[in-house]
C-alpha cells in the first residue's frame, strides 16, 4: 500500500505526472436522483450507509464532466460519467441528516471515462473504478446531453438542463476503495455554481450494457432531488483511510 498524501507528486504507469492536490478546470452538468434504497445498498462497501432522500430512497448521483485542464497541462483533456450512490461513513448519524446538512459523501460506484491516461490517474491515486468508453457531450443553451458507449454497448444518455449559477464554492467527500482500504477524498467546486431543488428537468435513458441493468433496478426517479453545474475548478485532494 502506498500513502498519498497532499504536496506529493506521483507518476502513473502511463508515464504522465501530477501533484496533490489536483487542480482541475471544467464543464459539469449533474443530478442527485431518488433510487431504490436496497439496491443503492448492496452497491456499497463494507463500513458506508445510503443515504436517505426519502424514509425508503437512497440518492444516486450522476455527474456528466468535461475536463479542460488536468494539474499543470499533465495530460490531455477528457471527458467522464460518474455514477455515485450517496453514502455517509458515520454509523452513529441518522443517513438523513448528511443531505439535509449538505454534508454528503458519495461512493464511486462507476465512472468511464475517454482515455488511459485519465483511467490510471482515478485508479492508481484514488481506486476509483474507471473503465475507457466513448462519452459524447452535446451541449446547448438549455441542456448538457451525455451519451456512454462502452465495449461497444451505450451503457445510457442523461440529459440535464442548466440551473442559472452564480460564482460560490463547495466541497464534498467521495468514497472509494484503493488497494483493499476505504478511502474518502476531499473534492471541491469553485466557479460558477449552478443548482435548483426538486427539479424534472433531466431524462435518464439506459441502454444495453450490463450496468445499464443497474440503473434500471436502480429505479431512478424521473424528478431531482437536485440538479446542479459547474463552470470551473475541481479540486481533488489525497485519500484518507476511513477508520472503521
Amino acid at each position: 500500500m502506498i500513502h498519498l498524501s497532499d504536496g506529493d507528486r506521483v507518476r502513473l504507469s502511463t508515464g504522465h505526472e501530477v501533484t496533490l492536490p489536483l487542480v482541475t478546470e471544467a464543464t459539469v452538468a449533474g443530478a442527485v436522483l431518488p433510487a431504490r434504497y436496497d439496491v443503492a445498498e448492496s452497491l456499497l462497501p463494507d463500513g458506508l450507509t445510503p443515504v436517505r432522500v426519502t424514509a425508503r430512497q437512497a440518492a444516486v448521483v450522476l455527474l456528466c464532466v468535461e475536463y479542460h485542464r488536468i494539474g499543470d497541462d499533465a495530460m490531455a483533456p477528457y471527458d467522464e460519467f460518474a455514477v455515485l450512490i450517496g453514502a455517509t461513513a458515520d454509523e452513529w448519524q441518522s443517513p438523513l441528516v448528511p443531505l439535509l446538512t449538505r454534508d454528503i459523501g458519495g461512493y464511486v460506484w462507476s465512472l468511464p471515462v475517454t482515455t488511459e491516461p485519465a483511467r490510471a490517474l482515478g485508479d492508481e491515486i484514488w481506486g476509483y473504478p474507471k473503465t475507457v468508453a466513448n462519452i459524447s457531450h452535446h451541449d446547448n443553451t438549455t441542456r448538457r446531453e451525455t451519451t456512454v458507449v462502452e465495449d461497444g454497448d451505450r451503457v445510457a444518455t442523461v440529459s440535464i438542463d442548466w440551473p442559472r449559477t452564480w460564482e460560490h464554492r463547495e466541497q464534498i467527500e467521495s468514497y472509494a476503495v484503493r488497494e483493499g482500504r476505504l478511502e474518502r477524498t476531499s473534492v471541491e467546486f469553485q466557479g460558477k455554481l449552478g443548482a435548483a431543488p426538486l427539479s424534472s428537468c433531466i431524462d435518464v435513458d439506459p441502454g444495453d450494457h450490463e450496468r445499464a441493468d443497474t440503473l434500471r433496478s436502480l429505479d431512478l426517479g424521473s424528478r431531482s432531488v437536485l440538479r446542479f453545474s459547474l463552470e470551473g475548478r475541481i479540486t481533488y485532494g489525497a485519500g484518507r483511510s476511513v477508520e472503521r
